[in-house]
């Protein structure tokens, strides 16, 4: 996997002080996107060991209240198993003291059996869409994309949209 950039203390994507990992690779290519330079998933850096310490020790403050995945798209199909396997060890070492957000531009229906569900908390589902932009929408571009409880929508078996 290749990331662009790791954000510290960031406010703008989940709840709380956050740290972001923006990956490399999406197909969905909305048009205005913000973030068009991490659609090529050959792009940016290659996500090593030094990269993960990185990112864990960023996520390890105290006052950082979890970590979101974003980018490009942290479930663009080359990205998967990677994002899966930092979930997985994010709720292990943090004992789910961590949140966990994601942002994709696939549907929840598009990605609802994927592992990587277990271990996600938010989720802003749905690509950017120009003409339903709205500056004053709490973590998410346009109206259409879904704050996403993850958890509480397995568990009901709907989805069930987190309260902002």
């Amino acid at each position: 996997m290749r990331y662009h950039n790791i954000t510290y203390d960031d406010m703008l994507n989940g709840e709380g002080l956050r740290t972001v990992l923006w990956v490399s690779g999406c197909n969905h290519a909305c048009p205005n996107c913000h973030n068009q330079i991490t659609w090529d998933c050959n792009s940016g850096l290659i996500f090593d060991q030094e990269a993960e310490k990185e990112l864990f020790t960023a996520i390890g403050k105290k006052y950082i209240s979890g970590v979101t995945f974003s980018g490009g798209d942290p479930l663009f199909p080359a990205n998967r198993d990677e994002i899966l396997r930092l979930a997985k060890k994010i709720k292990e070492e943090f004992k789910g003291e961590k949140s966990i957000w994601l942002y994709t531009g696939y549907l929840w229906e598009q990605i609802s059996n994927l592992e990587i569900l277990e271990y996600v908390d938010i989720i802003v589902d749905g690509r950017f869409v120009e003409e339903l932009k709205d500056n004053l929408l709490h973590w998410r571009g346009s109206s259409n994309q879904r704050i996403i409880d993850v958890q509480k929508t397995l568990k009901k078996g709907e989805v069930v949209l987190y309260n902002v």
